[in-house]
């Protein structure tokens, strides 16, 4: 038996204990039968009314419970379409209260999920919103109208994150760049002067408009300022070098330049207005020290004229250079030689170059061939013998290989098959047969001294571009046809008449007023003096041994100094 139903039998057995002693009072006191009747009654209709109010209330509870689960199975049906989730599941067998319990305590978690996503929307959409104004970009497409569902909620979110990445990203491009602007400015001492430098120089960073086209203008003015920069450097540069040149030709003391070094370096408009004015002095002082200048120039042009091998024909051409009237016409001429010759040697430099180190390479060697005949070198201690050897072994490689490279940078330069990379280069001469390359051989060595022998193109012929004297300069060459032994003698008179010395001149590149110089394009005059070392052009790696042994044979003189009687090439 339940509880409930022992409550109720315990509570009609006091209404009955109650009843019996309210009879019990009635009977001591005396109260008629009509008095307990009415008595009775007033009992009953107070007991019928309280009971009644209690119904009353029970049943006003049902009905407040069956309407509460209505209402929430509306508002319950309504939340899960727009959360989108699934529809609450009613137990069975449940009562109205636990149903309603249940019902209320879903409908109060919708709406708590609900608001909360309402609010991370609106949070998202001023996030958006602030980021997009900076951006310069529209803002994101959602119906702020209806419930976001988690997936756009999250969708939004990795937006806004992209577009806070996005502005990180494009901020310190700017800042980056806005520094870098800055500092052009201080350098070029450029003012502000259109509305965009302005907000970049003048305003705050965070009220910048980030969006691409600002920072691709912002790109272009950085360039746009570091190219009139970079003019201006190159500007001083050619001011200061304007400036070195002009000290070095009026021989201005140091005591005089100290006042100008603070101006040597920076690029500012104030250095350069300072350079200009510096430029404008010493060209003044220049005009009214021509002559000295004139000299100065003509000993640099004598510098040249030596490292680019110059002949003496070529020398006499450049008439201005032995001309005593100093005039400022004669002074621009031989500025503008000066400029040409520069030019002209900065474009040859290599071959130059390569032509200086064979010549040190071949009095080196010839060096060795003087020592090698010095009976005392074998009396001489510490490893100098065996260094000396070693020496002289990697000159004998090195020689035909620099005489090889020389030939093919020229034969690039005069018929136009330069190399694509430096360190690769076409091969000249193709394999051949033993007797065609004989018989090439044979052409070559008995060429007239006016021709010039290319080893490009399998050894065929080509002219010299100009006119050559003979290797020594004054004799032409005269050809051995004997085809017998030759003594000792002989061959040493034969050496010695190749790498003869001339008294007073000067070593290869320089002149002398009783040497007549050559005047070619030729780099092979440079090995004219050893014909054995020269016989194959091609200095193919299968005749390596052999050249170094004709090498040393043509080598071997008496002279103390022996010096190459045709080394002065034009380019």
């Amino acid at each position: 038996m339940r509880r409930s139903e022992v409550l109720a039998e315990e509570s009609i057995v006091c209404l009955q204990k109650a009843l019996i002693h309210l009879r019990e009072i009635w009977e001591l006191i005396g109260i008629p039968e009509e008095q307990r009747l009415q008595r009775t009654e007033v009992v009953k209709k107070h007991i019928k009314d309280l009971l009644d109010r209690m119904i009353a209330e029970e049943e006003s509870l049902r009905e407040r419970l069956l309407k509460s689960i209505s209402f929430c199975q509306k508002e319950l049906s309504t939340l899960c379409n727009e959360l989108q989730v699934k529809p609450f599941q009613e137990e069975k067998e449940t009562t109205v209260l636990q149903l309603e319990k249940d019902l209320r305590t879903q409908v109060e978690l919708l709406r708590k999920q609900k608001k909360e996503r309402k609010q991370e929307l609106n949070l998202l959409q001023e996030q958006d919103q602030e980021l997009c104004e900076i951006l310069c970009m529209p803002t994101y497409d959602v119906d702020s109208t209806s419930v976001p569902t988690l997936e756009e909620l999250n969708l939004f979110r990795q937006h806004v994150a992209t577009l806070r990445e996005t502005k990180e990203s494009r901020h310190e491009q700017f800042v980056s760049i806005k520094k870098q602007i800055i500092l052009c400015m201080e350098e070029l001492e450029h003012t502000p002067d259109t509305s965009f430098e302005k907000d970049i120089v003048c305003e705050d960073e965070s009220a910048f408009c980030l969006s691409l086209e600002n920072i691709a203008t912002l790109q272009k003015l950085l360039q746009q300022l570091e190219i009139k920069k970079s003019k201006n450097e190159a500007e001083c540069e050619g001011l200061r070098a304007q400036i070195r040149e002009l000290w070095d030709r009026l021989q201005i003391p140091e005591e005089e330049r100290e006042p100008v070094a603070a101006i040597m370096t920076g690029s500012k408009a104030k250095v350069r207005n300072a350079l200009q004015l510096e430029v404008d002095r010493l060209e003044e002082l220049k005009m009214q020290n021509i002559k000295q200048v004139i000299e100065t120039i003509r000993v640099e042009l004598a510098q040249f004229w030596d490292q680019c091998f110059y002949s003496k024909e070529q020398r006499q051409a450049f008439a201005p250079y032995y001309s005593e009237d100093y005039t400022e016409n004669l002074l621009h001429l031989h500025d503008a030689e000066i400029i040409r010759l520069r030019n002209y040697y900065e474009v040859h430099k290599e071959l130059f170059e390569g032509v200086q180190k064979w010549e040190e390479s071949w009095k080196l060697f010839l060096e060795f061939e003087r020592k090698a005949s010095d009976p005392s070198r074998f009396t001489n201690r510490g490893g100098n013998l065996l260094k000396e050897e070693k020496e002289r072994a990697k000159l004998q490689k090195t020689l035909p290989k620099q005489l090889k490279n020389k030939r093919q940078t020229e034969a690039e330069m005069l018929y136009g098959s330069a190399p694509r990379t430096p360190s690769k280069r076409p091969g000249l001469t193709p394999n051949k047969p033993g007797k065609v390359r004989k018989m090439n051989t044979t052409t070559m060595s008995s060429a007239t001294p006016n021709s010039s022998i290319r080893p490009a193109f399998g050894g065929t012929m080509y002219r010299s571009p100009v006119s050559r004297l003979p290797p020594s300069g004054s004799k032409s060459v005269i050809t051995s046809m004997c085809s017998g032994k030759k003594t000792p003698r002989a061959a040493r008179l034969r050496a010695n008449k190749e790498n003869m010395e001339l008294n007073g001149s000067m070593l290869s590149g320089g002149y002398s007023g009783s040497t007549p110089l050559q005047h070619n394009c030729s780099i092979k005059s440079i090995a004219s003096t050893y014909s054995e070392f020269s016989k194959d052009p091609s200095l193919s790696d299968s005749s390596t041994v052999g050249l170094q042994r004709e090498l040393s044979k043509a080598s071997r003189a008496d002279a103390t100094s022996r010096i190459l009687n045709s080394t002065n090439i034009q380019s």
